[in-house]
């Protein structure tokens, strides 16, 4: 183990991940001056983001790129796709991100393969309570060349959700058999019309989830149909209604957004996709005949569904294991920072309904520690990347000591029905 030195005076600010919000964050300290470095885990920039390369977001790309990060790109000659556009996944890294990290500004500060497995204080642990500030933070990072520490004069996370996945089991922990049921099980976000063709032309597929993700997989297998009409798609809920994920149609300032609700619900209503409700998965069982049974038990009754492949877009959660030796303050609830939880509740607010919000709202007792981008709204679903580029703008404000920048926040975010605003079955 060795830890990479530097002065007090010198230590930089230690980004993690280099995905939209990470660079953002990076855009804005190198602009600054401020010395930085970005810990990102994959081989290049926003390598997360290929898992679901192919899905289109329903953001354009006006919402799509930081400004600050847009500066840097603008001086090598590159040009903005046209702003109304909806980019893939793909195009996000191909087009922006990856061009991004090549800039001469953050190449040299970004290091690929690096892991962040933990962070603390250099000397003390999370019981020492008087004097913390006196010791630099410490970032410990698994590479290709081994494990090391980094000194740091603040940290931000910008590490995401990806890969965290809510379990399918109805109470937040797995269902029976859900551990051993990886074999059925496709990931949120499977390439239904792509590379994994073969493994849902034909067949029958469960998709459970009440979000976006569980949109585009469904309105991918309901294409996949028209070609392969033997192909079969269940989707199953929680609740009563699908109406919150329908959205808001026209109404919505996204149409991207808008159009994905409006096509899920026709495919719904076309008998394309049967749809179960109040559908609570206790139970997967293997069967005899190589398939899965997803059995739902509550107090409505028992359903029950034996299909081929299951994609379970039930959300994310934080890893919160890696800030467990830091003081932090997260909400209960959303797994989200504290002050920042009620801004954002699901079961309240929509997304577009979300107040300004920076640096003042991310901090915790643990000073120049934040969590910003998506794993700072926790379990909430209604991030949009516009928040995580406003978010880190006045993070980097506070860290550089500029509170009138840092406490002057702008967000405008656009209006939708996509998100409930009410309890119970919406």
């Amino acid at each position: 183990m060795t830890v990479a030195p530097s002065p007090a005076s010198e230590l930089p600010v230690v980004v993690i991940g280099a995905g939209p919000i990470g660079l953002a964050a990076a855009a804005n300290l190198v602009t600054r001056g401020i010395r930085t470095v970005v810990l990102e885990a994959g081989a290049h920039a926003g390598a997360a983001i290929n898992d679901w390369g192919h899905v289109s977001l329903f953001s354009p790309w006006r919402y799509s790129v930081d400004p600050i990060s847009r500066e840097l790109l603008e001086r090598t000659g590159w040009t903005s796709p046209d702003a109304e556009t909806l980019p893939t996944g793909g195009d996000l890294v191909h087009d922006y991100l990856r061009p991004l990290a090549a800039t001469a500004e953050l190449a040299p500060v970004i290091h690929y393969n690096s892991r962040v497995i933990g962070m603390s204080r250099q000397g003390i642990d999370s019981t020492k309570t008087i004097g913390r500030e006196r010791h630099p933070l410490l970032v410990r990072v698994d590479s290709l060349d081994g494990v090391y520490d980094i000194l740091a004069s603040a940290i931000i996370d910008a590490s995401g959700t990806w890969g965290h996945n809510n379990p399918i089991g109805a109470s937040g922990l797995p269902a029976t058999g859900e551990t051993d049921s990886t074999a059925w099980l496709t990931g949120p976000l499977p390439d239904v019309l792509g590379t994994d063709r073969a493994r849902f032309a034909g067949k029958h597929t469960l998709v459970i989830g009440m979000g976006h993700s569980a949109a585009n997989t469904l309105l991918a297998l309901a294409a996949l149909r028209d070609n392969e009409p033997s192909t079969e798609i269940t989707w199953a809920i929680r609740g009563r209604s699908a109406r919150r994920l329908y959205g808001g149609g026209s109404s919505d300032e996204l149409p991207g957004r808008g159009a994905l609700g409006t096509r899920l619900k026709a495919a719904v209503e076309s008998g394309a996709i049967t749809l179960l409700t109040d559908f609570t998965v206790t139970e997967l069982a293997a069967q005899p005949d190589g398939r899965l049974r997803a059995i739902s038990s509550n107090s409505d009754g028992e359903q029950a569904v034996t299909v081929d492949a299951l994609a379970a877009a039930t959300g994310f959660r934080p890893d919160l294991g890696i800030l467990r030796e830091l003081h932090l303050s997260f909400d209960p609830v959303l797994e989200a920072p504290a002050a920042l939880a009620p801004l954002i509740d699901p079961n309240v607010h929509s997304c577009g309904t979300v107040e300004p919000h920076g640096a003042r709202v991310l901090s915790h007792p643990e000073k120049n520690v934040y969590v910003v981008g998506m794993k700072s709204y926790g379990r909430a679903p209604t991030f949009l990347m516009a928040t995580g580029y406003e978010q880190v703008r006045s993070v980097v404000a506070a860290i550089a000591g500029d509170t009138a920048s840092a406490e002057r926040v702008n967000l405008m975010l656009p209006e939708t029905g996509v998100c409930c605003t009410t309890g119970g079955g919406c």
